[in-house]
């Protein structure tokens, strides 16, 4: 089971900390990773681009001249793509670009992105950014102390106010909550500082052992209820 030293605001050692060996532990698959990235792109893609069809663009439907006896080529509509301001042919519609990726993937996939950091020494884990007044300059001497000085993402509860307002002007910074954690951020930031919070619930999340646990509990308690319904009745 791996352990971390948990940090404070100045870089110093508070405690330590075990973590989940199922999801800091994991072995690096990067077909997996590569798969989850790209879903996640492809998801991100708006799909939004369509053009005019000579059944969408404005124009009369009648025909401009006889068939024959002018002289001239024939033609049908003026909405034809052959003429100036008829419509498309073949252009891009709308469309959906996503690729969707099974849960038990994208979360094996974040298990291992994460225990690459971990193996890297890129996870720093805080015990908490505690900030007196939410100020982009206290933010920014905090990241230069713990040795985050490139891109940098932090994990915290939402609920963290003021570290929201002073890290929103950092263009090399990004705050998200625990649930909000995705591949391909944990890869395109150098550095990842986590809270003790934001580790334990992405421990409860990523675990699978503790799903199986929570299922089979759940289920438990479903079948000792439908019990004692069944004693009642009798």
């Amino acid at each position: 089971m791996p352990t971390v030293k948990v940090r404070n605001l100045k870089n110093e050692e508070v405690a330590d900390l075990e973590l989940s060996d199922a999801v800091f532990g994991a072995e690096l698959n990067e077909g997996l990773i590569h798969a989850a990235v790209k879903s996640y792109l492809a998801g991100a893609r708006q799909g939004t681009v369509g053009t005019k069809t000579r059944g969408d663009v404005s124009g009369s439907g009648r025909k401009l001249w006889k068939q024959k006896g002018t002289g001239r080529a024939r033609i049908a509509s003026i909405r034809s793509p052959l003429w100036k301001g008829g419509g498309n042919v073949h252009g891009p519609q709308p469309r959906d670009w996503s690729q969707p990726l099974p849960k038990k993937m994208r979360r094996g996939a974040l298990r291992s992105a994460l225990s690459e950091r971990l193996r890297e020494g890129n996870l720093i884990v805080v015990d908490e950014f505690g900030f007196g007044q939410p100020k982009t300059k206290d933010f920014v001497a905090a990241l230069s102390t713990l040795g985050a000085g490139g891109k940098t993402l932090i994990v915290d509860t939402l609920e963290n106010d003021k570290l929201i307002l002073a890290a929103r002007n950092v263009r090399r910074a990004k705050v998200v909550g625990a649930s909000g954690v995705n591949v391909y951020d944990v890869l395109y930031h150098e550095k990842l500082l986590m809270t003790r919070t934001a580790i334990e619930e992405l421990a409860r999340a990523l675990d699978p052992k503790s799903k199986a646990q929570g299922a089979t509990e759940r289920g438990a308690d479903k079948t000792e209820t439908e019990t004692a319904e069944t004693e009642e009745a009798a």
